[in-house]
């Protein structure tokens, strides 16, 4: 519950922080030269931000789960969460 509360506390300050600086800015990455509005700028890096944690953590809770089958001589298991009895 917590964490919901957490994430929707920093989905609403980038939203304000976006919203306030709409102004176009100008993207350099390379060779790639494009104009963007700067809250579309600070969404798209706050998500690209996400989805990196959200990698990361399946990464390691993925490795995790091989690492105990692999003491306990099953094959390894995905956790999909909470198990009802």
């Amino acid at each position: 519950m917590i964490t919901i509360l957490i994430a929707l506390v920093l989905i609403a300050l980038v939203t304000v922080f976006s919203v306030q600086n709409a102004s176009p800015v100008i993207i350099t990455f390379i060779y790639w030269k494009f104009e963007a509005s700067l809250a579309i700028v600070v969404f798209l890096s706050a998500l690209a931000g996400v989805l990196i944690a959200m990698i990361g953590m399946a990464s390691r809770r993925l490795r995790r789960s091989r690492k105990q089958g692999k003491k306990e001589g099953k094959p390894p298991e995905v956790d999909s969460g909470p198990k009802n009895p």
